[in-house]
């Protein structure tokens, strides 16, 4: 079922409370000298809040994407309000002056990088005025990420499987949605010949060895999404076959099923409610690709909505270690964007 207005305004609560919210922060920083020592809202005048930089950019992207299903949120005035005071030509160019120092050429590669893009094209898509100021208030930083990611990918000649923050496969499908959103042709070409070179001649995945004890990303669902969304249905149809072929054929597959989460005050641990939701989004776009009377797709979605019930009553737990970056994934899930 797509995104509700009851689950609209549950969701853009978290990014509310968090986005201006400085304290606790997880700064992945590198020093160059004693100048640097400075707080996160003066080395990231946009992204500072929400405990950590991509958290902050994807809680940026749920407003935006809830604010522009149901304008008339209660929160809107709020949204707009965060926008207009924090999407300014002077901060943006403090997040990119961040960027270009030296030896941050990895900073927040891959993960945060396809974030800030999937952030640029919802507000590409929101259709009130101001948007599209802060969509060209940001476009100079996503242009230095997009050229960044079509230098990096030709180098990196081997993708990461992890289901953590350096995923490729994820990486990738967040920046071709931002391709298609603005018809980049060059971005596109670029992604799908990594994507071919990375894992056109993957089979039988060993889906059994997920998930590791902090994963929010699937290995195997976000390849399997990222090549859902290149290859035409057949050819599609025929690598996930040898993929998945357990899933495939509908003879099920621990993929499908929600797993054990012991702590959910724990920063790590809680990273499984995340993957609940990341593999009911994955689910959710496998199965819309292939045939409607596939042996595979009730399974998947019947798999997707347990997954999602797993975790969604859980995204505000009053622990700020899942609250601040799990409604991004609930509405993934929940829309399948």
């Amino acid at each position: 079922m797509p995104l509700s207005r009851q689950q609209a305004e549950h969701f853009v609560s978290l990014p509310l409370a968090g986005l201006t919210r400085e304290y606790p922060n997880h700064l992945m920083h590198l020093l160059n000298g004693p100048q640097d020592a400075l707080a996160p809202s003066a080395l990231h005048p946009i992204f500072y809040g929400c405990y950590d930089w991509h958290s902050a950019v994807h809680g940026y992207w749920l407003l935006a994407h809830c604010a522009r299903a149901y304008p008339d949120l209660p929160q809107a005035a709020s949204i707009h309000t965060l926008f207009a005071q924090h999407f300014t030509a002077a901060r943006a160019q403090g997040e990119i002056d961040y960027f270009l120092q030296p030896g941050r050429a990895a900073f927040e590669r891959p993960y945060g990088w396809a974030w800030l893009l999937k952030l640029s094209a919802e507000l590409q898509q929101w259709s009130i005025p101001q948007a599209s100021e802060w969509r060209n208030v940001l476009q100079p930083l996503a242009q230095l990420l997009r050229e960044r990611l079509l230098d990096f990918l030709p180098r990196q000649r081997q993708p990461i499987r992890t289901g953590t923050h350096f995923n490729t496969a994820f990486a990738l499908l967040l920046a071709l949605d931002y391709a298609r959103a603005e018809d980049d042709a060059a971005l596109q070409s670029a992604l799908h010949s990594a994507a071919m070179r990375y894992y056109a001649a993957d089979t039988a995945y060993p889906s059994h060895y997920e998930p590791g004890g902090d994963d929010f990303l699937s290995g195997a669902l976000t390849e399997a999404a990222l090549m859902a969304a290149l290859l035409p249905q057949p050819e599609f149809q025929a690598w996930f076959g040898h993929f998945l072929p357990n899933m495939a054929t509908g003879r099920g597959d621990p993929l499908l099923a929600p797993v054990e989460i012991g702590d959910r005050d724990d920063p790590k641990i809680v990273h499984l409610d995340g993957l609940h939701l990341s593999r009911a989004w994955c689910l959710r776009r496998i199965a819309a690709a292939l045939p409607p009377a596939h042996a595979a797709s009730a399974a998947m979605r019947g798999g997707a909505d347990r997954l999602e019930h797993a975790s969604l009553p859980d995204i505000a737990s009053g622990n700020y270690n899942g609250e601040h970056w799990l409604a991004s994934f609930a509405a993934l899930a929940v829309g399948a964007a």
